[in-house]
């Protein structure tokens, strides 16, 4: 069959597939059955769905709270999660597998399926994510020949074994989507396409190879690869990106529908990073801008980021993951960005029957503006989407006789060709801002400090004659390695001038050191997630005789993406000692002891038991290098997430009942001057009533009077819109393919919802004329209405929810100075807390 008639037989499977379509859309989007797709959409049960998925990993949460994260996934108005699955903490012994605690996927997939959602499982198995080696196992770089991600039959023969052992658990346990079940498509590989000119034809034989393997494997549910321009006809190539409306080029066929897997819900942090934001306003702009140019999936990565537990977090990246997702690190709703993108999903829902029964016809008003509408004749269906691109200027466009005003950079959504329901620019649900309170009873803490030894040549059991590379050695068991050197100087040796000190000179792969010579502390030094490897240059006393040079090195997680990730290294490479009265003297190869580890964490002082093995002292204020520290603390009142502060601390580990909460680093700071992250997370679920064990190693050194114990809530909450919004969401509904104003003619005004649980206990802000700032750090502006704030108080203290009319006749007239008059649309901004009736 020529290229010509093999397109006309798949126009041809389109349309019979679109008039099958047809009869078989039901408004219950949760129908496991066979999977199949189209140019429209991905088909389940025989029924389209357009898919409005978000990332939630299981390793970065508990199993207690996987129910309220997937539950308020599910109430935000998403039908589907996606997860990576991540290998090495699966088989981080070759043949040994951990499907306990935090990572048992199973569970975490029932759990998805007992709430009616479908699951996008993401085996990669390589899968990036801010993981260590990507989720690849550590042993796996030890097998001979070894090359990842390459056509290399060591490597391919892991990898099908691995998938084949993951696929088969999952069929046994009936999870696929034809089985019953709630996965409807898996991934393999993962944005292969920016290594793969690293191995020329190998990479495209790769490829092929994956796609083949992993479509053999399981053919029973579609196959994905993102990012992937060249993928093999027997998978989908989908988009990940910020705005992938305007950076795809489309599927790998036309028969497969548009799929947008990773949109970007702001940026993962790395230690030394200001803070990573991105506006609810954009993400859902890029959505419209997607589904509206004939998208029916979006995956938000992250909907859920967590905590980077353990050792897990891969080169540089903080503890905290994703915490500006739409689900914050704690589980909390992040409000403006979960209601906003909720109500975006329940608007597209209602344009369902017509983007996937009508026609498509595209208006381009100009560059910037553009009408698109899917309407099918002679019936009800027909859905408009009105675009400006335009970053600054706003625009009114005529559409079917009527004037439509449009922000700038927005998308305004009609259900029914003739309402707008939703405008991605126009924010009308609430906003919120976090609050990290010191638990009245957790605090007071009592520390006990013991210091590590620092060893000498001697005691360092590994002997070479250079220093051994770090990784190849702790092989992802620990951080640390010591290096230990001695050289026996004489007094000719020496500087003769007292102003004169040696200069010791440390160059490293990365990614960070300490270095004590003859017991001192000399100083801490790294390198950066942009440039691990760096120089240390520290002034050094030397003295008459033998000195002893010892050196802690350490990664800070280990490379999660690029080419050839098996021969990446880290640790010292050389050793130089400087300003000695015969020049520079060369002490690479002085033989050189190495132990890998610390003591502490061989002894394992942060379990009960191993806490036992040593002496502990009294610790109050600024501490020294290598310390460990522990005390006893009681579960903070109340049932909100907990979260420990570790300010005027330096860099360190944190266990709390034998879990490790993963690294901090507090003495890093960003060039605003603050650190990366400062509270980390203890969940609820590793805590005892009382007589909790804190154990906290701290590398280079810290005030541990500092640290101090929090619970987080998000409790105030915050309404900010203008008279010109558009009407909230719930004052419309779809009945019969009709849409239809909920009581009265639908006008805008301010909703707020406290949870469940909570009621609103304190108006703390109200203006309705001219205010500015964000939630949290409202001002009065130079009018205002003074009765808006008794309507308030009169709507909601004491209520769970209340809505105030944005309505002048009902707040009041703004007064004030000359610019009131001059501004003739006002705002209303609203303020309030929340609480249980026996807060204070």
């Amino acid at each position: 069959m020529d290229l010509r008639s093999r397109f006309g037989f798949a126009l041809l499977l389109i349309t019979i597939s679109l008039i099958f379509v047809s009869s078989n859309i039901d408004d219950n989007e949760y129908t496991p059955g066979p999977v199949t797709y189209n140019a429209k959409s991905v088909i389940v049960g025989g029924n389209p769905i357009l898919i409005f998925s978000g990332s939630i990993h299981y390793t970065r949460s508990t199993p207690e709270m996987w129910p309220d994260i997937i539950r308020m996934a599910k109430e935000g108005g998403l039908n589907t999660i996606a997860t990576y699955v991540f290998w090495n903490v699966h088989e981080p012994v070759q043949g040994q597998f951990n499907f306990t605690g935090n990572y048992d996927l199973v569970k975490f997939i029932k759990l998805i399926a007992a709430n009616k959602m479908y699951v996008v499982l993401r085996l990669g198995p390589f899968i990036q994510a801010e993981w260590n080696l990507g989720g690849l196992p550590f042993w796996l770089r030890e097998i001979p020949n070894i090359a990842f991600r390459t056509y290399n039959e060591p490597y391919m023969h892991h990898m099908k074994r691995y998938i084949e052992f993951m696929v088969n658990m999952m069929k046994a346990e009936k999870l696929f989507a034809n089985q019953g079940g709630p996965i409807i498509m898996a991934q393999v590989e993962n944005e292969y396409n920016h290594v793969q000119e690293s191995y020329k034809e190998k990479g495209t034989q790769y490829v092929k190879w994956a796609a083949d393997t992993s479509t053999a494997i399981y053919p029973n549910v579609p196959w994905i690869m993102c990012k992937q321009k060249d993928a093999p006809s027997n998978v989908i190539s989908t988009c990940n990106g910020r705005h992938c409306a305007d950076t795809f080029g489309g599927p790998n066929g036309p028969d497969k529908p548009s799929l947008w897997t990773e949109n970007w819900t702001a940026q993962y942090r790395v230690f030394g990073d200001p803070p990573s934001q991105r506006a609810a306003e954009d993400i859902a702009f890029s959505v419209a801008r997607f589904f509206m140019n004939n998208g029916s999936m979006t995956n938000y990565y992250m909907y859920h980021g967590g905590t980077n537990f353990g050792r897990f977090s891969s080169s540089f990246a903080t503890t905290r993951y994703y915490d500006e997702a739409p689900l914050d690190e704690f589980g909390l709703i992040r409000e403006p960005k979960w209601s906003h993108l909720r109500d975006l999903h329940k608007t597209l829902r209602m344009t369902k029957k017509a983007f996937l029964l009508g026609t498509r016809k595209v208006q381009d008003i100009n560059q910037y503006v553009q009408i698109i509408t899917y309407e099918k004749p002679e019936s009800k269906l027909c859905a408009a989407f009105l675009s400006n691109r335009h970053k600054k200027v706003h625009r009114t466009v005529d559409f079917r006789g009527k004037q439509y005003f449009l922000s700038r950079r927005s998308v305004s959504i009609l259900p029914d060709c003739k309402n707008i329901v939703f405008n991605t620019e126009l924010i009308t649900s609430q906003h919120n801002a976090r609050t990290f309170i010191p638990s009245k009873i957790a605090n007071g803490l009592k520390w006990e400090s013991y210091r590590e030894s620092i060893p000498t040549v001697n005691n360092l059991p590994v002997q070479s004659k250079t220093p051994l590379e770090l990784t190849g050695m702790t092989k992802d068991t620990t951080d640390y390695m010591w290096y230990g050197t001695s050289l026996n100087l004489d007094k000719d040796d020496l500087p003769m001038r007292p102003d004169i000190m040696p200069v010791i000179r440390i160059q490293s792969l990365g990614d960070a050191l300490l270095t004590f010579v003859n017991g001192q502390y000399i100083g801490f030094g790294h390198g950066s997630f942009i440039e691990k490897s760096f120089t240390f240059s520290k002034p050094v006393s030397l003295k008459v005789g033998v000195n002893q040079i010892s050196i802690l090195a350490m990664t800070v997680g280990l490379p999660n993406n690029g080419a050839y990730m098996e021969k990446r290294f880290s640790g010292i490479r050389a050793v130089m000692l400087q300003g000695m009265n015969s020049g520079t003297l060369d002490i690479t190869l002085n033989q050189w002891g190495h132990k890998v580890g610390v003591e502490g964490e061989s002894l394992r002082l942060f379990t009960e038991e191993g806490s036992k093995k040593v002496k502990w002292s009294p610790a109050s204020g600024p501490g020294t290098p290598i310390t460990w520290y522990k005390t006893r603390f009681q579960a903070p009142e109340g049932n909100n997430p907990v979260a420990i502060k570790m300010e005027r601390m330096g860099k360190g580990v944190i266990w709390v009942n034998g879990y490790s909460v993963g690294r901090y680093w507090e003495n890093y700071r960003s060039p605003l001057g603050a650190p990366s992250q400062t509270e980390y997370h203890i969940p609820r679920s590793y805590l005892k009533p009382k007589n909790n064990l804190l154990v906290v190693y701290e590398e280079s050194s810290g005030s541990i009077d500092g640290v101090m114990i929090n619970t987080v809530n998000r409790d105030i909450i915050c309404s900010l819109m203008l008279e010109d919004y558009p009407p909230n969401l719930d004052s419309w509904k779809l009945e019969k393919d009709v849409l239809k104003p909920v009581g009265d003619k639908p006008k805008p005004g301010a909703q707020l919802v406290c949870d469940p649980d909570k009621f609103i206990k304190e108006i703390q802000f109200v203006s309705f004329g001219n205010p500015w700032g964000s939630c949290g750090t409202y001002m009065q502006g130079t009018c205002q209405s003074p009765n808006a704030k008794k309507v308030v108080e009169k709507a909601c203290l004491g209520k769970n929810r209340c809505r105030v009319p944005l309505d002048r006749a009902v707040l009041g007239d703004p007064t004030g100075d000359a610019s009131c008059a001059q501004e003739k649309v006002k705002k209303l901004a609203i303020q309030v807390r929340c609480g249980k009736k026996n807060d204070i």
